[in-house]
């Protein structure tokens, strides 16, 4: 059987590359560089497929599902990754975005032998943390046909959940595998092969919109304001007070006091402020409105 992996786009040869160890340090640079600006371009390319998926994972997670990504290598990595910002951006439970990487959390430092050639491992990631019809899962595979995601992915369509395929190449596997298909197609690597460089970058500018525009929708955000974050640190307690005085008019100084007595939580200082009550009483007046900042402060 003819392997064929060398023909997919991301694990071509290309030309212009090849003498790059005999370069001096700008022209590789450069030549970097101007690969890497062709990446945004091919996302734009297939926006209406990640929009279609953005919109299937949002409502489900608005009727109470969980979204997983799950990948492999690199993929797996950006999928780890993702998941992670999630909590402290938009103050998710870390359970409501969950990164599956192929060979568990040894993976994220170094290579898994074999990990992701296991199909029934993918299988088991899914089945072990329960995933049902709520959910959503995006299988994340630059090459589009790495088994433990194929696994993950037909695991999580038997369970009825939301599937999403995010390759790198064209007619995939792991696309027909899933219910939206996105294929951001960067063509070959400065690196043969490397994909952590184009795809990957393609694969963390497509997470970004499906983490952000998701939580958008369900109103974690205010505006282009991260108002569910808590104000842990030095620098999250100043942009937190800086929030909170624009969106109010108070202040930095009654912003500080006020986020104090909120435990650093902006929403539910904005509240505080704009109708006068303790942060109990914020809290009871957003989950009136579903937890919605702009539902409460219209309601005034």
């Amino acid at each position: 059987m003819i392997d064929p992996l060398p023909e997919l786009s991301t694990e071509q040869s290309d030309p212009r590359y090849s003498q790059i160890d005999r370069l001096p340090t700008s022209e590789i640079a450069q030549l970097m560089n101007q690969a890497d600006a062709t990446v945004p371009t091919a996302v734009g390319a297939v926006l209406p497929a990640i929009t279609a998926a953005i919109d299937a994972i949002s409502a489900r997670m608005a009727a109470g599902g969980r979204l997983l990504y799950v990948g492999a290598g690199t993929s797996g990595r950006l999928a780890v990754l993702d998941a992670s910002e999630c909590p402290p951006t938009f103050g998710t439970d870390p359970s409501l975005v969950q990164g599956v990487i192929a060979g568990g959390l040894p993976a994220l430092t170094r290579s898994v032998e074999g990990a992701e050639d296991d199909t029934s491992a993918g299988e088991e990631a899914l089945a072990e943390r329960g995933v049902g019809a709520l959910d959503s899962v995006v299988g994340i595979s630059a090459s589009g046909r790495a088994p433990f995601v194929l696994g993950a992915l037909a695991e999580a369509g038997r369970r009825g959940a939301l599937t999403v395929a995010l390759s790198c190449n064209h007619r995939t596997p792991l696309s027909a595998a899933a219910g939206h298909a996105i294929e951001v197609v960067v063509g070959p690597e400065v690196v043969t092969g490397s994909t952590r460089l184009k795809a990957g970058t393609a694969q963390k500018l497509v997470l970004n919109m499906i983490s952000t525009i998701s939580m958008i929708r369900l109103g974690r955000t205010y505006g282009n304001n991260m108002i569910e974050m808590s104000a842990m640190n030095a620098k999250l307690a100043g942009r937190a007070a800086r929030m909170v005085s624009d969106i109010t008019g108070v202040s930095a100084e009654t912003a500080r006091e006020t986020l104090e007595a909120a435990d650093g939580q902006a929403k539910i200082a904005v509240v505080m402020i704009e109708h006068g009550v303790d942060a109990d009483g914020a809290r009871t007046l957003l989950e009136s409105h579903g937890s919605r900042l702009g539902e409460v402060r219209h309601a005034r």
